[in-house]
């Protein structure tokens, strides 16, 4: 592997551990609890991260379509095979990362075809940066004290200032450039979260 995308994994392997603390605390009386994500409950937020797990596996085969969204319900096997999955994205890109990684056009609204190659290394910082900040929600969600740790929001800050507009995360805040804040409160803010701000119920 590239030095970069070493990096990437060592990033994705600290996200994937931060997260998986929250999901080993959900139970089957959470699923309709608020989360930071407006439109969604926490069942449609773990649909979600359970859908984007699946997309980042098949990118590890060299190939992605992206996330389909909420599905309003937890899959089979609940948090137990999203911590499942979750393992194996880091074996798939620990052990055989693709050179480099294919979108299908119909994921940047150009119909089908031929598709617009990605570096794997920006795909598993996306990734690190996607799950770190769902397991936020998740621990938003169910009102643990569970903060990004410092050193992991300062190595995610630049990956979510690189992504931000790009459609995956609400619009950054103000607190993002602050460099007074601490280093999770700026990386909550760079994809739109405020860390205090009261969660609404979707139903």
């Amino acid at each position: 592997m590239s030095s970069r995308l070493d990096a990437g994994v060592e990033l994705l392997e600290r996200s994937l551990g931060y997260t998986r603390t929250a999901l080993a605390r959900v139970g089957p009386t959470d699923l309709t609890r608020p989360t930071p994500c407006d439109r969604w409950d926490l069942a449609a937020l773990l649909a979600h991260m359970d859908d984007a797990l699946d997309a980042f596996l098949e990118a590890a085969g060299g190939r992605v379509a992206p996330p389909t969204g909420p599905g309003g319900a937890p899959r089979p096997g609940g948090t137990d095979s999203l911590c499942t999955k979750a393992c194996a994205l880091l074996g798939a890109w620990t052990s055989a990362p693709p050179q480099a990684v294919t979108l299908d056009r119909a994921l940047h609204g150009a119909g089908r075809g031929a598709g617009v190659v990605m570096d794997p290394a920006l795909l598993v910082l996306t990734a690190a940066l996607e799950i770190t900040v769902h397991g936020w929600d998740v621990a938003r969600a169910l009102d643990l004290a569970h903060p990004v740790p410092p050193a992991l929001a300062v190595d995610l800050l630049p990956v979510a200032r690189a992504l931000v507009g790009e459609g995956r995360f609400a619009p950054a805040l103000a607190v993002a450039g602050d460099p007074g804040a601490p280093s999770g409160v700026r990386l909550l803010g760079a994809v739109g979260r405020e860390a205090d701000r009261p969660l609404r119920r979707t139903r």
